[in-house]
């Protein structure tokens, strides 16, 4: 089973995760270069402006501008997962069946609260509460929290304790939900920071949640992205959640035990990154 990189790539795909091997150097050129200037220590080259680097190819522009092959993802605690396979969906805190109280919560109380307080659109609009959180990427900034163990006012203290193995990533699409959403008034949510952050923008409609995706993606020079929440309107139906990803064999077997007695069927993969300490 091939892995993928954190970029949703397959190993040895992406120039990043997986740089090629530097190709040996002749000497006469290797002295060449070290014959060039140098910058000064304690001074930098020059920079260009802002998007004056080198252009990205029509291809690459393609990619980044559909926003629907971005991958979303939710973290729970392994123990969490029969009972949202058995009511068939990921739900919000507060939703209209009530609200929800996982076996093991991520977040602490003051967290939960804050984001019951934050509405999405101003007065009269839905709270932060209302929605099914999603990070952008598997290397969140909450969930390098919940792997280094550190004390977060966002994280709850009964999992300080815990190991990043015990917790599953449940992956989706922005494509899988957008079209799933075709046919109701309901949309996600885009948020360029933690939600409940006092700085954070929203994008609450279609567009503006697919512009703020787009800058999102685009911005290779910011962590913005590692904050960022999809935040989706009441709940999500499991069969939109294409992926389960785990860190060892022994969570697989749990996983897919687990899964085993529900009418679901997500790939079952282990990736090891998404759940190492950061380096």
């Amino acid at each position: 089973m091939a892995e993928e990189c954190i970029h949703g790539l397959d190993a040895g795909q992406c120039d990043v995760c997986y740089p090629k091997p530097v190709a040996a150097v002749d000497p006469d050129v290797a002295k060449q270069r070290a014959a060039r200037p140098r910058v000064a220590a304690g001074t930098s080259p020059r920079r260009t402006a802002p998007g004056a680097g080198p252009a990205r190819t029509p291809a690459a522009k393609a990619r980044l501008d559909n926003v629907g092959e971005q991958r979303i993802y939710h973290v729970t605690h392994m123990s969490n997962l029969a009972d949202i396979l058995s009511s068939g969906a990921l739900r919000a805190d507060v939703s209209a069946s009530g609200s929800t109280h996982p076996m093991v919560d991520i977040s602490s109380a003051e967290n939960r609260q804050a984001r019951r307080n934050t509405l999405v659109a101003g007065t009269g609009s839905l709270s932060v509460a209302s929605f099914v959180p999603f990070f952008l990427a598997p290397n969140a900034a909450v969930w390098q929290g919940v792997r280094t163990g550190s004390v977060d006012p966002r994280l709850s203290a009964a999992i300080r304790g815990t190991r990043a193995s015990e917790f599953v990533i449940l992956v989706s699409t922005v494509k899988q939900v957008t079209d799933w959403q075709a046919d109701g008034d309901s949309t996600a949510v885009v948020t360029n920071g933690d939600a409940t952050h006092v700085l954070t923008r929203f994008g609450a409609t279609r567009g503006d949640s697919e512009s703020m995706l787009r800058r999102l993606r685009s911005d290779e020079d910011s962590d913005a992205i590692l904050a960022a929440e999809y935040l989706v309107p009441e709940s999500l139906p499991f069969e939109l959640v294409t992926l389960v990803g785990v860190a060892h064999d022994k969570a697989r077997s749990e996983a897919k035990g687990i899964l085993q007695s529900s009418a679901f069927s997500p790939k079952v993969a282990v990736y090891p990154p998404w759940f190492a300490k950061p380096a």
